[in-house]
């Protein structure tokens, strides 16, 4: 039987891992068989020098998985591809200081991966993105003299990702959630402001860390 030859009715995925797996060697004699998952599969496994015709393949899951295993300098020419599958791989693919082309990408989930591999330095391109879990990886790792901006931020999870990092310009905000962040990671001097919250849920965390923090002092 012609190398692979069975695949192409097979429609069970780790059964064509599999097959991979233990026949490695048949992997470049699979990549033009006419399912995509096996030509897929069979990129994961194949010589490098095979690959860069399959940047063009009609799939993008076998787009995505040349990309994936092809040189930088390869996967940037993909950072257009039509397919949001084949710009998150290039996302995943580009080393950290090569992703600013990918921070006004059409699609949240490429820019997300973004948001967490670029270096800090890069993230205050994406301070104004237009989708709030970008925004709240941005606050997450954004160097601490740039989270003032999320403050006026319209999402409170954006805000509350902002606060964990720097409870102090947080501590009045309208959402308890953000207070309840604030109340986790504040100091002293906030957490005996908050003692005064509206919410149980932030009295009584502020109260039990104001205690940690009394009996560390104490100790």
């Amino acid at each position: 039987m012609q190398p692979g030859l069975g695949l192409r009715q097979d429609r069970y995925s780790p059964r064509i891992e599999r097959f991979f797996v233990l026949n490695p060697d048949l992997a470049d004699a699979c990549l033009a068989m006419p399912y995509f998952e096996t030509r897929a599969r069979a990129a994961k496994y194949a010589t490098l020098f095979r690959l860069p015709r399959l940047l063009s393949d009609p799939d993008p899951a076998v787009r995505a998985m040349a990309v994936l295993r092809l040189p930088a300098a390869q996967a940037m020419a993909c950072r257009h591809d039509p397919d949001r599958a084949v710009r998150i791989a290039v996302a995943h693919r580009l080393p950290a200081p090569d992703l600013a082309p990918l921070c006004d990408d059409a699609d949240p989930a490429v820019r997300a991966v973004v948001a967490r591999r670029a270096e800090p330095g890069l993230l205050p391109l994406l301070l104004s993105d237009p989708d709030p879990e970008v925004r709240a990886l941005v606050a997450a790792r954004i160097g601490e003299a740039w989270l003032d901006r999320f403050v006026l931020d319209a999402d409170p999870l954006v805000r509350r990702a902002a606060a964990r990092r720097r409870p102090g310009p947080f501590a009045a905000d309208p959402d308890f959630r953000v207070r309840h962040a604030v109340a986790e990671t504040a100091g002293p001097d906030i957490l005996r402001r908050l003692m005064g919250d509206g919410e149980d849920i932030i009295r009584e965390t502020a109260a039990a860390r104001l205690a940690e923090e009394e009996s560390t002092d104490a100790g």
